[in-house]
């Protein structure tokens, strides 16, 4: 497969700034908004790691296939997920510990297959949502936008905006990492619990290119004092995708650095 590094191309061509630049500031009520949404999750527990288990249907216009699926996600920066589907086995997994964010594919203990830069920027555990950019308020290359309150599937919520400003770059790299990154988080307006975020994931050798992306969080269970989505769908362009269905949850196991480690390197 191949895949051109669109993103990371730019970081490493374009040298960085000489003129100082003064990051965007976020929204405050975007910020009490993520903060107050992640106090709902969590309910103040602190959680290293959480692996969950679930069953599976992947649908597409030829076929619907039913399978497992296993996820697991250490922190906000790394996160696994191993979908068996009829005995094939696809893992994919995000790591964004060394400096750059990476993903990679394994398709039955094949090789890993680098993922394109660009599509590495948005939310490495999309899944489990207290470990999803709400989580990461402190961080001040992260920028939060109120857009406001609307309605969203016939469901008041609150929607706000997350983007990635990389400082002291090439302007030109500066807005590419910002389109790149952008997702939107909408929380239920009652519970402030999430709703959906939704991105933009891009073909492999184009990252001007936009294809729409959406996460959709439903039946919230309390798994030990922690908000679980148990019924999880991702649709692109609009049409369902994958639909989860998640059965059980653990946190806290010590989940090994290994099961998270990328060999592919951005080209």
């Amino acid at each position: 497969m191949a895949c051109v590094r669109v993103v990371a191309s730019l970081l490493i061509a374009l040298a960085p700034c000489t003129i100082a630049q003064n990051l965007p500031q976020s929204d405050p009520q975007a910020l009490a908004l993520a903060q107050k949404a992640i106090a709902a999750l969590t309910g103040g527990t602190t959680i290293d790691d959480v692996s969950l288990s679930a069953k599976v249907a992947s649908i597409t216009e030829a076929e619907s296939q039913t399978g497992s699926l296993t996820l697991l996600a250490k922190g906000t920066g790394v996160s696994r997920t191993d979908l068996d589907l009829v005995g094939k086995i696809l893992t994919e997994i995000r790591n964004d510990t060394g400096g750059f964010p990476q993903g990679a594919s394994t398709y039955d203990g094949g090789p890993q297959q680098a993922w394109a830069s660009q599509n590495c920027w948005i939310n490495a555990s999309w899944f489990f949502p207290a470990f999803s950019v709400l989580a990461s308020t402190s961080d001040p290359t992260l920028i939060f936008a109120y857009i406001g309150q609307e309605k969203r599937n016939g469901i008041a919520v609150e929607h706000i905006r997350s983007f990635r400003y990389v400082p002291d770059k090439n302007s030109d790299v500066i807005v590419l990492t910002e389109r790149v990154s952008e997702m939107d988080i909408y929380l239920d307006a009652s519970s402030l619990l999430p709703t959906a975020f939704a991105f933009n994931r891009h073909p492999e050798d184009d990252a001007t290119s936009d294809i729409p992306f959406e996460v959709d969080f439903a039946s919230y269970q309390s798994f030990n004092g922690i908000q679980v989505p148990t019924h999880i769908q991702k649709l692109i362009t609009g049409g369902l995708a994958v639909d989860i269905v998640i059965s059980s949850a653990t946190f806290n196991t010590g989940l090994s650095d290994s099961l998270f480690v990328i060999s592919s390197q951005p080209e």
